[in-house]
């Protein structure tokens, strides 16, 4: 009975660290390929109306339904020129 204890908390505490791990921000590199099977939000660059590069967030769940992140460069707007 305590054996079986043992392995139910072992189980919970590794699938718990999965998906602690699994929510690690990345940083996206040009070329890596992303499972996006839905966005949940994008946040732009905070110097988006400055006409530079910034770095964006996007929050997405990939096709195996599990929640990732990534961040990425993004050029600002520029529409004020």
């Amino acid at each position: 009975m305590k054996s079986s204890l043992a392995v139910i908390a072992l189980c919970t505490s590794l699938a718990s660290f999965g998906a602690l791990a699994a929510s690690e921000t990345q940083t996206y590199e040009y070329g890596m390929p992303l499972d996006v099977a839905k966005v949940i939000s994008i946040t732009p660059a905070s110097n988006a109306a400055d006409c530079q590069i910034g770095t964006a967030h996007m929050v997405y769940v990939d096709r195996q339904g599990q929640t990732r992140e990534v961040d990425y460069r993004e050029m600002g707007n520029c529409s004020q020129l």
